[in-house]
């Protein structure tokens, strides 16, 4: 598939050459101390693929990260599709095992490795007979390096020369992202170049990102390739920020004395940082818009962050559709109404960005469109060319993913009457009691609304009357006075009062919830831990 008069490859890499000519002295990366324009981060880029090349490494090679959100994270997601190779970054926060079984079953030839996790690739390095070059991302000195080169030793073997792409067809894998696998062995979901190029597009259009924007890395990298931020704020322009950890403090600090225009984040991130806000008296000193996604927000967040200064977009969608695929559009109407009713309004997951066209919810059986009735229940269905090109080395999963001509997000909604999808539950999540349905993510929006609770996660839990009821697990607001400490009835009660009772939880226990790298609460450790020595809801 090559180029020719009227038609060209759609690929994400071709958003730096583009940017390097139109701003070559603005900075792309803000890292602590460290600047580099635009000019320098193409250099850098050249340098890393070029280096790459002199050890044999290119066309549907396999190159993983395993690195937070610093600037060389940011380089690989140019240098290494622009030879044709995939990458594969990899969540810091797996288990050694975990993280053996992606490298290994993704054949990734070269591992890129910031020192903080070097020890954990000494456990697995035997177990990697694939990797022909072991890289240290040397970021903080005082971590113990692998027996293998740095980073900046290994760009000063490369060039500054523009690097010719490689990229022969626009549905060669750019990148191949790992699920979380909370079910069974991580998936390897491909990432082509035209759905990463249209994706990134989309993502900073609907944000409102221009090269006027400045983003903070608050979301990881490792997630759906940022969800495509990556490449999407080098189309534009903009200016990344680079952030080793989260700290709310830090990022309110970051806002400040960067102008920082946008960030991303899942509800929990939103969360601590309100926390912070309300413990310190502060709120956002300039205007940020906050794109959040990967579980639905309750209300009395958005209503939360929006009260310190954020303007909360609400964005829905997995990582075999890029990241991001629909989101909640604002309408003028909305102005007229409440902060609270509009806040119930951005919690739904909306319609699908203006690059993908195709999300509808339909009957699990027949898979035909149910009604826009805002109450019969279905599963929401993506098609078109923001789709992965199915799992790596894992046809049977792909077919079941396709099954239908559509791909299947196990995700159980409702369609309203002005075509906004509405999220109920994971198909696994929803909780049938007593042959009534109850959504967790109606009954957790419920008790967000108590002003005790930081996070909660509601999941069914065996009951000999019922078959399942509600269980509510529940983080409160740090610092809290004995007084304003709820008990498990005080939330019981709390519900019923707003909600019908056979919904409320019929058990509460308060923890620090479990979560995964980007945030996410991990509702299957909760799941396991209530049907231990039952015979269903394992998975």
């Amino acid at each position: 598939m090559n180029a020719s008069v009227n038609f060209d490859i759609l690929s994400p890499i071709s958003f730096l050459q583009r940017s390097v000519t139109t701003y070559p002295n603005k900075t792309a990366i803000i890292y602590g101390d460290t600047q580099y324009t635009y000019r320098d981060f193409a250099n850098r880029v050249y340098q890393l693929a070029s280096a790459l090349q002199a050890k044999g490494i290119g066309r549907n090679d396999k190159v993983a990260f395993v690195c937070p959100n610093t600037p060389a994270m940011l380089e690989a997601h140019f240098a290494v599709p622009l030879i044709g190779a995939a990458l594969v970054t990899v969540n810091t926060r797996l288990a050694p095992a975990e993280i053996a079984y992606i490298i290994a079953h993704s054949e990734s030839k070269a591992v890129f490795v910031d020192t903080e996790f070097s020890p954990t690739i000494t456990k697995i390095k035997s177990e990697l007979n694939n990797v022909e070059l072991f890289i240290n991302i040397v970021d903080d000195p005082s971590f113990e390096k692998l027996d293998a080169q740095d980073y900046e030793d290994f760009l000063g073997t490369g060039s500054t020369d523009i690097v010719a792409s490689a990229v022969e067809d626009e549905y060669d894998t750019l990148a191949i992202n790992y699920t979380s696998g909370t079910t069974g062995r991580p998936k390897g979901v491909m990432f082509h170049h035209r759905g990463a190029y249209l994706n990134a597009l989309a993502e900073v259009m609907e944000a409102g990102v221009t090269y006027k924007s400045t983003y903070l890395w608050t979301l990881p990298l490792f997630h759906c390739n940022g969800w495509c931020y990556s490449w999407g704020i080098i189309a534009v322009g903009g200016t990344h920020v680079c952030l080793r950890a989260v700290e709310p403090e830090v990022v309110f600090d970051l806002i400040k004395s960067e102008g920082v225009t946008h960030l991303c984040g899942a509800p929990t991130v939103l969360i601590g940082l309100n926390a912070f806000a309300e413990s310190s008296g502060r709120q956002f000193e300039n205007p940020i818009t906050i794109t959040t996604a990967g579980a639905p927000p309750a209300p009395a967040i958005i209503q939360s962050m929006e009260n310190i200064g954020a303007h909360i977009i609400h964005v829905y969608g997995l990582t075999e559709v890029f990241g991001p695929y629909s989101i909640c559009a604002e309408q003028k109407e909305w102005d007229q109404l409440s902060t609270d009713e509009t806040a119930q309004l951005k919690a739904r997951q909306g319609v699908p960005f203006v690059m993908a066209h195709y999300m509808d919810v339909v009957d699990r059986e027949t898979m035909v469109p149910v009604p826009r009735d805002g109450k019969t229940v279905g599963e929401i269905v993506m098609r078109g060319n923001m789709v992965m090109s199915g799992y790596y080395k894992n046809p049977e999963a792909t077919a079941e993913a396709f099954k239908g001509g559509w791909f299947h997000s196990g995700d159980l909604a409702v369609i309203h009457a002005d075509n906004y999808v509405q999220i109920l539950d994971r198909a696994k999540d929803i909780i049938i009691s007593g042959g009534e349905n109850i959504s967790t993510v109606e009954v957790e929006a419920v008790i967000y609304q108590h002003p005790s609770v930081l996070e909660t996660a509601v999941v069914p839990v065996p009951d000999e009357k019922w078959g399942e009821v509600p269980k509510a697990f529940i983080t409160l607001k740090p610092g809290l006075k004995p007084e304003d400490q709820p008990s498990p009835e005080d939330i019981i009660a709390f519900c019923k009062e707003k909600i019908a009772r056979y919904k409320a939880p019929k058990f509460v226990e308060f923890m620090d919830l479990p979560k995964t790298a980007t945030g996410k609460i991990q509702k299957f450790k909760l799941r396991e831990k209530e049907w231990e020595g039952h015979e269903k809801r394992v998975n």
